[in-house]
């Protein structure tokens, strides 16, 4: 009887399961593409403050891999809760990081003519704690993903590898677009007002959808498993959690 109750259990999940790995596969495609349109923009921006030597981007550089690594970290930890809505996690982050891509240049114009003359230490504090925010918001995006991919499938391996690869072209795809397109005829102001309007769209669409995601009431969009089954979920998402931070952690 066992191993008929399997099959059942599996099929009733296949359409809802389907419509959420690509509405997540879309989500996170789109999300790759400002993040690195930003990191260029962000780049030239505080090169231009900073001047363009061995020391600055090795600051600017420093200070983006940090950031995105401590949010890989916080991330994991994050997806561990079991009351998290991860959708509506990314929505808020998407729309965060937006609302400070938007002031953003005009920051570092600012702050830029505070710290002309002050010493390499104190600019590469400074630069640090102008991108540590937005870069901890977008390098916590993956493992809590990652994590609701691997409980929803319970495949950590593909869970993984499916995501990364989405977020990387998007943002290939991002610094296609910028070479051939956005900073040659649209500048700067132009590409980080166009990855602002990418981040709120993302973040508006996964807050809104899909439907059967709100019915499930924060369950993560899980069937909650009984008997040996039910350790199945936790073990994913410890799993996929500390492998999503190890990957993020290793590519950078």
């Amino acid at each position: 009887m066992t191993s008929l109750e399997v099959p059942t259990v599996a099929s009733s999940n296949v359409t809802p399961l389907t419509s959420r790995v690509r509405l997540l596969c879309v989500l996170f495609f789109f999300s790759g593409f400002p993040a690195l349109i930003y990191q260029l923009t962000w780049q030239r921006s505080l090169f231009r403050i900073f001047g363009v030597n061995t020391e600055s981007v090795t600051i600017v550089v420093t200070a983006f891999m940090l950031g995105l690594g401590l949010g890989s970290l916080a991330g994991g930890w994050i997806s561990k809760r079991q009351n998290v809505k991860p959708l509506l996690l990314l929505g808020m982050i998407e729309l965060m990081t937006a609302a400070f891509g938007l002031v953003s240049l005009m920051i570092f114009e600012q702050v830029g003519y505070l710290v002309a003359d002050l010493p390499l230490v104190a600019m590469a504090a400074i630069n640090l704690g102008l991108v540590l925010i937005p870069t901890l918001l977008m390098g916590a995006t993956l493992p809590i993903l990652v994590a609701y991919l691997a409980r929803t499938s319970g495949q950590i391996g593909s869970a993984v590898g499916t995501l990364y690869f989405i977020n990387t072209l998007g943002a290939g795809a991002a610094c296609l677009a910028c070479a051939t397109i956005l900073f040659p005829f649209f500048g700067m102001h132009a590409a980080v007002s166009i990855a602002a309007g990418i981040n709120i769209v993302v973040g508006i669409g996964a807050i809104v959808g899909p439907p059967h995601e709100a019915r499930r009431g924060g369950d993560w969009g899980c069937r909650r498993y009984q008997g040996h089954h039910a350790t199945a979920p936790r073990n994913a998402l410890r799993d996929s959690s500390r492998h999503a931070r190890r990957l993020h952690l290793a590519v950078l």
